[in-house]
Formats: C-alpha cells, sequence, structure tokens
C-alpha cells in the first residue's frame, strides 16, 4: 500500500523520500524505478520509527534532499491476530507504538517544516479504528487513536497545516492470508460486493494532497461500503 502511494504521488508531480526499515531491497528498486522515470526525484531513508529519537533525523533527510517537506503520510502498520488473553507488553508496545506513538513523534518532528509549507499530514488508520475486529484488541485501540490523534492535530497544526485520514476496509488480505470462507462473507458484507486495492487508498491520499484544500480533521473510509453493510 505505501509503494502504491508513493507512486501515484510521484505519477501527480512530488518528489518523494520513501521510508524503510526491513525492507531495504524492495525500497531501493522503488526509488530507482522512480528516479528512472524523474532524474533526482526520489530518495530512500532508513529509520526505526519506534526510535522517537530517531524521527527529526527522517525529516531532516527528506529536507536536505529536496529542500521542504510539503506531505508526511503515515503509513507503517503493524497487524496480526492477538486473542485476549495472549495479549502482552511486548505486543502493546509494538502495535500501539507502530500504529500510534510513530505517527505522533513523527508528526511532531515534521511539524515545523510543515507549517512552512503550508502542508498535509495524511494517516492510514483502518476502518477498525471505529468498529473493532475480533483477536485484534490493541490494533483497534491504536487505529482509534490514530483517529483521534488525526483530529486533535487538525486542530493543533491549523491553520497552517491540514490533517485527514484514511480509513481503508478490504482493500488487502493479511499477510498471512485469511480463510476462503471468511473472506468471501467480508466480500458478501460490502456494499460493492468486491475488494478494493491498494491504488483506492493511494487515489485518496492524492485526493487530500491536490484536491482538497479545504478540508482537515476528516477520516475518509475507502472501503466499498464495508461500514454501512456489515
Amino acid at each position: 500500500m505505501g509503494a502504491e502511494i508513493v507512486r501515484t504521488l510521484h505519477a501527480a508531480g512530488a518528489n518523494v523520500a520513501v521510508h524503510y526499515r526491513n525492507s531495504a531491497a524492495d525500497a531501493t528498486a522503488l526509488v530507482a524505478a522512480l528516479n528512472d522515470a524523474r532524474p533526482r526525484s526520489a530518495t530512500g531513508i532508513a529509520a526505526d520509527l519506534l526510535d522517537a529519537a530517531s524521527l527529526p533525523r527522517l525529516v531532516e533527510a527528506c529536507i536536505a534532499a529536496f529542500g521542504r517537506l510539503d506531505v508526511l503520510v503515515n503509513n507503517a502498520s503493524t497487524f496480526y491476530p492477538t486473542p485476549l488473553g495472549e495479549i502482552s507488553a511486548a505486543h502493546w508496545d509494538d502495535l500501539l507504538g507502530t500504529n500510534l506513538k510513530a505517527p505522533l513523534f513523527l508528526s511532531q518532528a515534521a511539524a515545523g517544516a510543515l507549517r512552512a509549507a503550508q502542508g498535509l499530514i495524511v494517516n492510514i488508520a483502518d476502518i477498525h479504528g471505529q468498529r473493532p475486529l475480533r483477536h485484534h484488541t490493541t490494533y483497534s485501540i491504536a487505529k482509534a487513536g490514530l483517529v483521534m490523534l488525526t483530529r486533535s492535530l487538525a486542530r493543533e497544526l491549523a491553520p497552517e497545516v491540514r490533517v485527514n485520514a484514511i480509513a481503508p476496509g478490504p482493500v488487502m488480505w493479511p499477510v498471512g492470508g485469511a480463510d476462503e470462507a471468511l473472506q468471501a462473507e467480508i466480500v458478501a458484507r460490502t456494499a460493492l460486493k468486491r475488494l478494493g486495492s491498494p491504488r483506492d487508498v493511494a487515489l485518496a491520499a492524492r485526493y487530500f494532497a491536490v484536491d482538497a484544500p479545504f478540508v482537515t480533521g476528516q477520516v475518509l473510509a475507502v472501503d466499498g461500503g464495508r461500514s454501512v453493510a456489515w
């Protein structure tokens, strides 16, 4: 999903800084392809988002590459099922750290540059931040926090910076897959009767970046109507 957001914003004319942690080869290939299409328009930056002290350096590297920062997309996420009885402190720290703590402190680090650019923050939330997902208590809590962070930052950073969120629904199955019967049930309970794609989420990000200068503090569900057809 992150790669598709990068490609879509790049195609709209943006220079892009691609953050990565564990997928260096994928990030390097993506940056190379974008630079082949438009020289010196993309760079890769490695960072551990759970290390809050390192986040200002990530912002500084972006500004060093391109001279400014107009849009921050908080897309990094951790997602895996954990029944209530198996939740541990490490599990809590991992999911809350990636899904909520990192967006907060990265937004804090980027706030000055975004104010100077009259910029935008886009947080990638989840429809399960507003309606919990069974066996994903910690994840749902984290995404609910990200929704409130979006609204809080919209007030905190106005009028210079807009802050919005995208709440995807069934656009990708978990990395470990999903039972075919469950997949069929989810599609059946989605108003449009089909899955979305990372491209649908990327187009929503482009909308906020390009076509929504008077929109802030909003959460856009990109879910094919799943949230109204439970």
